[in-house]
């Protein structure tokens, strides 16, 4: 299933820093960044649910927010893509 995940980390102080760069390091490993702080992530539902609680234990709470957008297996015709930045098929290899 494609999953959107969108954050917002408070970097007013050196943990946030640190909570945002691990936030977007445990995205990384498990999609494509698509924006500064949105990723489309393919995952079964095993590694959804571990990539969420992977996700709760780095943010703080009270400071912090993680949206995520379940758009499951048929995600193909609900995402459209308009503008400057190449589209890329999440589901492709993938060299970096």
């Amino acid at each position: 299933m494609l999953v959107l995940i969108t954050y917002d980390i408070s970097t007013k102080n050196k943990a946030g820093e640190k909570r945002l760069r691990n936030v977007a390091k445990v995205c990384e490993n498990h999609g494509i960044r698509v924006q500064n702080s949105v990723f489309e992530c393919v995952v079964n539902a095993a590694q959804f649910t571990q990539l969420k609680l992977t996700l709760n234990e780095i943010i703080n709470k009270e400071k912090d927010s993680i949206r995520y957008y379940q758009l499951g297996n048929n995600y193909k015709s609900k995402v459209e893509h308009v503008g400057a930045k190449e589209s890329i098929d999440v589901e492709d290899t993938l060299i970096f």
